[in-house]
């Protein structure tokens, strides 16, 4: 099965009652030979429409963070938790989680990614459920099962508060050390 396979399968997805109020499900693109893999919680309203993972401001703003460490988005994979948007951007519902999840873990076997980097507080507790806050964890990475992970912000939290965009910025460098030791 390969990652075209899958996200195919995703468009075609009613496990939920998100497949009802979406436009489209957002199955998440990049390379299915990444080394690097983004997980944030759900598309947006932007992505809902366009079919793609970050491409509304939150996504030009991580758009701006891959390019600031020399990192094209072709070469990452950028996905969500969630394949569908909940209504009115709400928090995922725990059965709306479990249904996606599947897909989400499918995804992750078939790329085999050396680094996974939680985009906000649902994707870190998703992978890392252990673990505090976001506000104390950001930044830190951790090494579970074999598999790396990067607990950082998500883009859209240094929009809403512009005291944490340097935050994230910083944090997001660190994946440029990370990569030096994978």
């Amino acid at each position: 099965m390969t990652i075209e396979d899958i996200n195919n399968q995703i468009k075609k997805c009613n496990k939920c009652q998100l497949c009802k109020t979406a436009t489209q499900a957002v199955p998440g693109e990049g390379s299915p030979k990444a080394e690097i893999f983004f997980v944030g919680e759900a598309p947006g309203f932007n992505e809902d429409k366009e079919g793609r993972p970050f491409c509304g401001a939150a996504g030009h703003f991580l758009d701006e963070m891959l390019s600031s460490i020399n990192l094209d988005r072709k070469k990452v994979f950028i996905g969500n938790i969630i394949k569908h948007r909940p209504p009115n951007n709400r928090d995922p519902l725990p059965e709306e989680i479990e249904a996606c999840t599947p897909w989400l873990h499918q995804q992750l076997e078939i790329i085999k990614p050396k680094l996974i980097v939680t985009l906000g507080r649902h994707s870190m507790h998703h992978f890392l459920p252990d673990i505090g806050s976001i506000s104390k964890e950001h930044g830190k990475a951790y090494k579970r099962d074999n598999q790396m992970y990067l607990v950082l912000y998500h883009p859209a939290a240094g929009l809403h508060q512009e005291s944490l965009k340097k935050v994230i910025e910083e944090d997001f460098k660190k994946i440029s050390k990370i990569r030096k030791i994978m």
